[in-house]
């Protein structure tokens, strides 16, 4: 089964005119919130076994923060194509994973991820599905997986309204 995780990065501190927007760092609250994301992924059993993450600041710090809980190496990308992409590029990046990765998980930004994840749902659980509808807040998490009976086995044929969102969780449900 290909399950792909999305996870914005966490909250960042506000642009000014003298900082590229690539190299803005993560707020306090956003140093918190990742860690705990990254509980919540070992938690759930949700090791990656290949990271594509964003090459901006912040999602590198996000991932920095995220990476003690996985507790082990994990191959990982810095992938430019996805700094602040569109659903149409990251379903493009998507579809390069190597066959290898059958769990992945992108870091990244929004409107991208929202509407990839929007895109690729053809069922959900419930309250994931509220959930994302409501807000994909910095550090938000994604689960989508395509179960064996999707027909989906290889990331190159992805295709919209085949994934299940199984879960959507952001700092702000967790206890």
């Amino acid at each position: 089964m290909l399950t792909l995780l999305l996870l914005r990065h966490a909250k960042a501190e506000p642009g000014s005119f003298s900082l590229p927007d690539i190299d803005r760092s993560l707020a306090p609250r956003g140093r918190d919130d990742a860690p705990r994301m990254g509980a919540w992924l070992a938690a759930h059993d949700l090791i990656p076994d290949y990271i594509v993450c964003s090459p901006s600041r912040r999602t590198r710090e996000t991932l920095q923060l995220v990476m003690p809980a996985l507790a082990r190496e994990i191959e990982t990308v810095f992938d430019p194509a996805i700094y602040e992409a569109s659903m149409a590029r990251l379903l493009a990046v998507l579809r390069r994973t190597p066959t290898r990765a059958q769990r992945v998980m992108f870091v990244g930004h929004n409107p991208g991820f929202e509407e990839l994840a929007n895109d690729l749902l053809g069922s959900a659980d419930a309250t994931a599905a509220e959930r994302l509808e409501n807000k994909y807040s910095t550090a938000g998490l994604a689960v989508l997986a395509w179960p064996a009976a999707s027909g989906i086995h290889q990331w190159a044929k992805v295709t919209a309204r085949r994934a299940h969102l199984e879960a959507f969780v952001a700092p702000r449900y967790l206890q």
